[in-house]
């Protein structure tokens, strides 16, 4: 089987892919797996470094980019269209999947213009715009919440959201009398909780001996986050700019600090890890804030909604997981009793059926 994967953007379009490319291969190695991205998207490193080739494409978004960006992106539109039909037409692909992003639209409309089946996934509870665009055209969708059916009709499956194995692989961490504390806010880091964690520290500086800190900035802060830490004191603690080995992260730590996308959610899920939300205020349909809400209501995690957050309201939470330890365990606990292991497989097996009808 021969599988295009248009995946691009953020992590969270990559790595669901990622998962189901991977799926792909350990059930037949002679299949063949293509993404195709842009080449200033995060696909541009993390699709290589998974082992996986990437052919490139100009494409653009049309949602929150503003007059201008609309502009750009209809005008560059012409240019997608036809890059896909080359890559389509030189790859022969039996089925062509949208893992994601705005790289999607255009590969997916060809695909169906050329008359290969199409499969997309979506790992929210309201369909992204892309996706909600191409509903009328694609074969089926692989969908991440039953919410999301009524966008697809007969075409929708609930698979869940595929993750990675490696995640699924951490096992509970054992109390040591540290608290190992994840910070990260998504694959290009977020101001707001680099913000707040630097403003913490200062209320931080008794636990210092009882914390282990991994903080993941993005490029566009780290400087700024470095210095932060090291004017407070805090020399021992691993800032870093890009994480490229998130599973291990993971499995080191007891908390993790984060926004609240699906993929994260679906994450911390399969490693079992207590967490601290904080749900991107701007995104679309406030998704974010349904998920952390749905993990906190089955004590998964803690929300602070961005309006409300500080440095002193995250040092507080810190510092109350410190003296008590066994609520980090139960909310692990919770968060694994929703994993859904069997996400890529289910994924997997509808993309092989799309296949086989096509190929009949």
């Amino acid at each position: 089987m021969r599988v295009l994967m248009a995946a691009g953007g953020t992590g969270g379009h990559i790595y669901p892919g990622i998962a189901v490319a991977r799926e792909i291969l350990s059930r037949n190695p002679e299949s063949e797996v293509r993404f195709v991205g842009t080449a200033r998207g995060l696909e541009a490193r993390i699709v290589p470094e998974n082992g996986f080739s990437l052919s490139v494409i100009d494409s653009a978004g049309l949602k929150n980019v503003g007059f201008l960006g609309k502009i750009k992106g209809l005008l560059i539109l012409p240019k997608s269209f036809f890059q896909s039909w080359r890559l389509i037409k030189s790859f022969k692909p039996n089925v062509v999947v949208g893992a994601g992003g705005y790289v999607s639209g255009p590969v997916v409309l060809t695909a169906f213009l050329m008359r290969i089946p199409t499969v997309i996934m979506d790992s929210n509870a309201l369909p992204g715009f892309t996706n909600r665009i191409l509903a009328p055209f694609v074969t089926r969708a692989a969908l991440a919440f039953e919410d999301a059916l009524p966008f697809f009709g007969d075409k929708g499956v609930v698979t869940g959201n595929p993750v990675r194995q490696e995640f699924f692989d951490i096992k509970p961490r054992e109390p040591n009398g540290k608290l190992s504390i994840l910070v990260f806010g998504g694959s290009q880091g977020a101001r707001a909780i680099n913000e707040a964690m630097t403003q913490a520290l200062f209320d931080l500086k008794d636990y210092k001996e009882n914390l282990r800190i991994v903080h993941q900035t993005g490029e566009r802060d780290f400087e700024q986050v470095r210095e932060a830490y090291k004017r407070e004191g805090w020399d021992n603690t691993d800032v870093v700019a890009y994480i490229h080995n998130m599973p291990e992260r993971f499995a080191e730590a007891d908390l993790v600090i984060c926004r609240a996308g699906a993929t994260t959610c679906a994450e911390l899920a399969a490693a079992g890890r207590a967490s601290i939300m904080i749900p991107l205020p701007t995104a679309a349909d406030d998704h974010q804030r349904r998920n952390a809400e749905a993990l906190q209501k089955i004590g998964a995690t803690e929300m602070i909604l961005q309006k409300d957050l500080n440095g002193k309201i995250l040092s507080e939470k810190i510092i109350s997981f410190i003296k008590s330890p066994e609520r980090l365990r139960k909310m692990a606990e919770s968060a694994r009793k929703v994993a859904k292991r069997d996400a890529a497989q289910k994924t997997v097996e509808l993309i092989e059926e799309v296949s086989k009808c096509f190929a009949t």
